[in-house]
């Protein structure tokens, strides 16, 4: 971990002597990931506009400054939910400081059964700092669609369940998609390269 941080300290100290300790972001930065997709290239996710469990409406300009990573879910999925909220708060402790600038951002893609309150009362069980957005079922679909993200209701005994896109997708403190991270990799692989996306912004 000290390892990682040390890089990152350098090559951001060096970054800031070639520009003369200008401050910003290079977007046209390509970066590289050791273990997640390189999205920089890809214009996803800019213009969503969902409510918080305050009500508060929240878009992508809302986390200037941050680093929000998004993840399409629902609170009653059986295993690739809670795993990946699992995952990413381990991740966020394992960044050490540089964590503070995680922002989990947790979008349901069952607005008919998950209320505001549940939505916030599950992803803060995973971390205090993580944030659930909901809307209609339109919004909802069209969200999805912004982020390229697939969903379905699968009928489940008089229920039902989801089947849907499982990738987390991080985006730099400028607002620009950087990385996408699989619901296969581990936390350290997850936080070594959410600390990559930190070197460039």
């Amino acid at each position: 971990m000290s390892t990682l941080y040390t890089r990152r300290t350098v090559l951001r100290g060096m970054s800031l002597l070639s520009l003369g300790l200008l401050a910003g972001c290079d977007d046209s930065s390509k970066l590289s990931f050791k273990y997640g997709k390189d999205l920089s290239d890809k214009i996803m996710g800019r213009t969503f506009k969902l409510k918080d469990a305050q009500g508060e409406t929240k878009m992508l300009t809302s986390y200037r400054g941050l680093m929000p990573m998004v993840f399409f879910g629902f609170t009653q999925c059986p295993a690739v939910c809670p795993t990946t909220l699992a995952r990413a708060a381990q991740a966020k402790k394992l960044m050490g400081r540089d964590g503070e600038k995680l922002q989990v951002i947790f979008i349901t893609l069952d607005p008919e059964r998950d209320t505001p309150q549940m939505l916030d009362a599950y992803v803060k069980s995973f971390d205090p700092s993580f944030e659930a957005l909901h809307g209609s079922l339109e919004e909802t679909a069209e969200t999805a669609k912004e982020f390229g993200v697939f969903f379905e209701k699968i009928p489940s005994g008089s229920s039902y369940t989801l089947s849907h896109t499982a990738t987390s997708f991080v985006f730099d403190s400028r607002g620009n998609l950087r990385l996408g991270l699989s619901a296969s990799l581990t936390a350290q692989e997850c936080a070594d390269d959410l600390l990559t996306v930190m070197e460039v912004c």
